[in-house]
């Protein structure tokens, strides 16, 4: 049996007890996970295509141990204008094997159950109190409209090595709008609101951003620029 399933991303051809290379995942060493947005699964000669994802379908998988894949060199030239950069990358990886493949009426874990119950519980109404009917009507009092105030500016956190224009908009949605306000944030806390916001981002890394919020929010803009002198892509070397 065999599955094509997306992970952090990326759609991967799986099978039980098979070794996989994907895009770091934020979870620990040793932890099982669970991946339910299974596009095709493979029997025999029986295949069952989702539309999108199969509903009921699971694979079970455990992660052996986070990495980083070959160095890419990257180089950027400009004819006749005298430019060129080289940069070199090294994709973070995570190792997971396969530990088990449902085709169908597969039960979530109860922490995959907690997550869904939490996105999908409902706000609670606000319901508003009617105000008394006054007995006679007191004449209006002229009042100056009051000024509005001004909207604070959100920082531009694409300053922050590692977090492009998507990240950036993830975070300011969900409350993380400041320098400062990512500076407090623990970056399992910034982590668990890029996987919510999209599968495409969950595999960032957010080890170093509270720190380099830190510095940018204090204006210790040199002491930034020599933190992230030492990072690739917003990850300590």
């Amino acid at each position: 049996m065999y599955a094509i399933v997306e992970i952090a991303g990326q759609q991967v051809k799986v099978a039980k007890d098979q070794k996989v290379f994907v895009n770091r995942l934020a979870t620990d060493e040793g932890d099982k996970v669970e991946f339910d947005n299974v596009l095709l699964v493979g029997d025999g000669d029986k295949i069952t295509i989702g539309a999108p994802a199969i509903d009921g379908a699971l694979i079970g998988a455990k992660v052996v141990r986070h990495l980083k894949g070959d160095k890419v060199i990257v180089f950027k030239k400009k004819r006749r204008k005298g430019y060129q950069k080289k940069n070199g990358h090294r994709q973070s990886l995570s190792e997971i094997v396969i530990e088990s493949i449902v085709a169908s009426g597969a039960k979530k874990s109860t922490t995959s159950k907690a997550k869904e119950e939490k996105k999908a519980a409902p706000k609670k109404e606000e319901t508003k109190k009617a105000a008394p009917a006054k007995a006679k009507a007191e004449p209006k009092k002229e009042t100056k409209a009051a000024a509005p105030k001004k909207a604070e500016k959100a920082d531009d956190l694409k300053k922050i090595e590692g977090v492009g224009p998507k990240a950036a908009e993830a975070m300011v949605n969900a409350g993380l709008d400041t320098f400062a306000k990512v500076a407090k944030a623990k970056p399992e806390a910034i982590a668990e609101i890029l996987t919510e916001a999209s599968s495409r981002l969950s595999h960032l890394v957010t080890d170093t951003w509270p720190k380099q919020a830190k510095l940018a929010a204090e204006g210790k803009w040199d002491e930034l620029a020599a933190l992230q002198e030492k990072l690739d892509g917003g990850i300590e070397k």
